[in-house]
């Protein structure tokens, strides 16, 4: 048995997922990044290796993306991670053809073709009102913990208006929204739609084509599902349970695999893993 693990070292949290020869999921783990990646990468690939019930010496390929990629010296590949979540989608939905990726702190947009490759893509700009560190600094301004967001979601009866493009602007909303006796709940649901109304204008700009699947931490909550959906006007495809937030991870993991089959096809003189180690080089 051949086993692959794939890293995506956000800048946020950071993910790891192992596959076995037959691609199925043997172990997965995430925790936050925090200011030692290095460190966090460590940890993450103990945990993964702990859910897989697997040893260090069993893993025949690892591959990392993410912020922190080139951070894991004992990595066979790194890839961007445009190329890595873009082989996680299709491996989920075959025919994907659009992605939308709303990370901690960016948030991607891109077009695929049938070979899996990226085409075009756009990023958005610097503030973090554009991605879900926006949520995560909404709701502890409000007193809560990230884990409350699912619910205060789910309360909400209306949504406030958040419309500042800067989170120091929509910070001063916030604060003027709970002087004014607005309740939590409903300042979350405005934060949230601010957030959709940014990621499905950043997907417009790539002309959106079916299939389109969304991946992101937070899909976590499906309030956020539901109002990508109708904003786009699109049906979207979205992984059960928390592979939305593992997809890149599950992209290195099955490139791992491909790296393996073509170092079997090509016998001995494939020179992969010597190159990688020495030049580092990104594949993208």
């Amino acid at each position: 048995m051949a086993y692959t693990i794939g890293l995506d070292i956000g800048s946020t949290y950071t993910k790891g997922l192992i596959l076995d020869s037959d691609k199925n999921i043997v172990g997965r783990a995430m925790k936050a990044t925090g200011a030692k990646l290095k460190e966090a990468a460590d940890t993450v690939i103990g945990m993964t290796l702990e859910a897989a019930g697997i040893k260090k010496g069993d893993i025949d390929y690892c591959i990392t993306t993410g912020y922190g990629r080139h951070l894991y010296d004992e990595r066979d590949l790194q890839v961007t991670d445009l190329t890595a979540t873009a082989r996680g989608c299709c491996f989920l939905f075959p025919a994907t053809r659009t992605i939308l990726d709303i990370g901690g702190q960016t948030m991607k947009a891109s077009k695929i073709d049938e070979l899996k490759k990226v085409q075009t893509f756009r990023l958005n700009d610097k503030c973090a009102s554009g991605t879900g560190m926006f949520l995560e600094k909404t709701v502890r301004y409000m007193g809560y913990e990230t884990e409350d967001i699912g619910g205060l979601l789910d309360t909400a009866t209306e949504a406030v208006p958040i419309s500042g493009v800067c989170t120091v602007f929509a910070e001063s909303e916030v604060i003027n929204h709970l002087s004014n006796g607005v309740p939590p709940e409903d300042i979350m649901f405005g934060a949230s739609m601010s957030l959709t109304k940014r990621s499905v204008q950043l997907l417009k700009r790539v002309k959106p084509e079916a299939e389109v699947t969304v991946v992101g931490g937070i899909l976590r909550w499906p309030s956020m599902v539901k109002a990508i959906a109708e904003e786009l006007k699109l049906a979207v495809n979205v992984a059960e349970d928390d592979l939305p937030q593992f997809t890149a991870a599950l992209g290195c993991a099955i490139l791992g695999h491909i790296r393996l089959d073509r170092k079997k096809a090509d016998g001995p003189n494939n020179k992969d893993r010597v190159e990688n180690n020495a030049g580092q080089r990104n594949a993208a």
